[in-house]
């Protein structure tokens, strides 16, 4: 492993064999080209083992290059190189800050300048990268973002993806300037409405295409295995669940109270709901975190055997975080337990009995709640079942909701782009719940590292534009996160009342970024402020 230290003399350490440490002296060029070379040498060997683990997964030849720059990236990135690229920035160097679409190439151009600098002719010379090579990993990641949104809009690189309402169904009109606004992609989730309703959602939206002109991909988003609280009962004169408080958690059906947002007062000592998954509570050990309601309270199982009369026994939670003004426990709110690996199926019933639809009409099909590799070929054998319908695949979407999902990332990439059109969407919203919202930020951004080295396409999702969306105006905040979303290839905006405005705000922000940043590398476009 390659570890490096900040030291005054700027040198390296690398500990290249096991039983081998050598020092290398960064302050000068010939310290830096042996540096280098050693460290081409190691991301090369253990880059082309891990492709060779993954090569039987790959069905796509098209794919193969990028299996290979993911599989050399892991390994580069398994270092520390901070001291190195310090070292290469007074030489007019590339610091290796822009290496994830092209890693081999990218060392060997920085080696090739070094040679020259140093006046070297050694054994190991290479040949400088021709440009064509050095940029073919900007070219597969435009390629397969296009194989997967289609073509981009003349204006922008980012595509924009919106989440339909239910009126969608009933109203053209919507779905038409939706479309005309800028949306290169519109997501159903399947979640709600109904298999007819999905279809005249469809129909709409191809003639949408047709009196426009502009193609509108349809992304169809399996509602997936939904953890929610069931009915609720609240200690008489209490609404609220306070920091301190108990819950008692128990097992339930599915079958969800009406009146969501109220819970029935009743002679019991805590507030009680129950689990609508109810074999995950046996997961459970004391001290294990349990979130509701997309954290907003935030819980730690205190008792994993609470007696309960004619019933099963419960958990006992312990509020450990709540709004000082309190929350209202309610029905049908989601259920978060990070650090718990669940052993779920990630396809329920209703996914299988949804596939019989979207697997004829949609051109991407979002999985939610994919943790792990076998999580994809489950989903690839029901899509092979259904694929007398059309000539060719849905692509697919894999929803990062979980740091199980994050930890497995390179092995769903493979088994998933090695055989169909992939991308990646950031589901911001469970994923910080899951992580810690401290964590997301980071987490995000080693998503889209990893992805960009893969030539994989990222959505960035979950409140966009959130404020403008639903009232009209953003916030500050938002229009920043806006900005920064041109780093990745689509942006997700959700259904709202002023969608269609959102659109446009989103189209003329991702525009104007462009014009300054494309990935990682900021673009220096004449400043007309000054």
């Amino acid at each position: 492993m390659l570890t490096t230290n900040i030291y005054a003399d700027q040198s390296l350490k690398l500990n290249l064999k096991k039983e081998m440490k050598i020092e290398f002296n960064l302050s000068s060029p010939q310290g830096l080209l042996s540096t280098l070379q050693e460290l081409r040498q190691t991301v090369e060997s253990v880059g082309k083992a891990t492709f060779k683990q993954w090569r039987s997964h790959i069905q796509r030849p098209e794919f193969l290059s990028s299996a290979l720059n993911l599989a050399e990236y892991l390994a580069l990135r398994r270092h520390d190189l901070r001291s190195l690229q310090a070292a290469l920035m007074p030489w007019g160097l590339s610091s290796l800050g822009r290496i994830e679409a092209r890693v081999i190439p990218n060392l060997d151009a920085v080696i090739a300048t070094l040679e020259i600098i140093c006046g070297s002719q050694s054994s190991q010379h290479l040949n400088r990268p021709p440009i064509e090579f050095f940029f073919e990993g900007d070219r597969l990641l435009e390629q397969h973002t296009e194989e997967l949104f289609g073509q981009s809009p003349p204006q922008r690189r980012v595509r924009i993806m919106v989440t339909l309402p239910t009126e969608a169904a009933t109203d053209y009109e919507m779905v038409r300037e939706i479309i005309q606004r800028g949306a290169n992609c519109v997501r159903i989730n399947c979640a709600h409405d109904t298999t007819e309703s999905w279809e005249r959602m469809i129909d709409h939206i191809h003639r949408a295409e047709q009196e426009i002109g502009t193609p509108c991909k349809v992304m169809m988003d399996l509602a997936g295995l939904k953890i929610r609280t069931g009915q609720v009962l609240a200690p008489l004169n209490k609404k609220r669940v306070f920091k301190g408080d108990h819950i008692l958690l128990l097992r339930c059906e599915p079958e969800l109270e009406s009146e969501v947002g109220e819970s029935i007062p009743s002679p019991v000592d805590y507030f009680q709901t129950c689990c609508t998954v109810p074999n995950i509570l046996d997961l459970l050990a004391v001290d294990t975190p349990v979130y509701i309601d997309d954290g907003k309270i935030r819980t730690r199982v205190v008792d994993t055997q609470y007696p309960v009369p004619d019933e099963q026994p419960g958990l006992l939670l312990q509020v450990t975080h709540a709004s000082p003004k309190g929350v209202k426990l309610r029905p049908e709110k989601g259920l978060n337990f990070p650090n718990t690996v669940l052993p779920l199926s990630p396809l329920t019933e209703k996914d299988l009995s949804d596939l019989d639809v979207v697997a004829t009409h949609a051109d991407i099909i979002g999985y939610s709640f994919v943790q792990r590799p076998a999580d994809i070929e489950l989903l690839q054998q029901e899509l092979d079942k259904r694929s007398v319908e059309r000539r060719s695949q849905p692509a697919i979407v894999a929803k990062i909701e979980t740091a199980i999902a994050v930890s497995n990332l390179p092995e769903l990439i493979i088994y998933a782009a090695g055989k169909q059109s992939f991308g990646v969407m950031i589901a911001r919203g469970d994923l910080a719940v899951e992580i810690g919202y401290q964590r997301l930020a980071e987490i995000q951004e080693e998503i889209l590292w990893l992805c960009e080295a893969a030539h994989v396409p990222v959505i960035w999702a979950t409140q966009v534009l959130e404020s403008l969306v639903k009232n009209g105006t953003p916030s500050r905040g938002e229009m920043t996160d806006a900005a920064m979303a041109e780093r990745a290839e689509c942006v997700m905006l959700n259904k709202g009342v002023f969608i269609a405005e959102a659109i446009t705000i989103l189209d003329d922000v991702l525009t104007r970024m462009e014009a300054h940043q494309l990935k990682k590398t900021p673009q220096l476009r004449a400043l007309h402020s000054w």
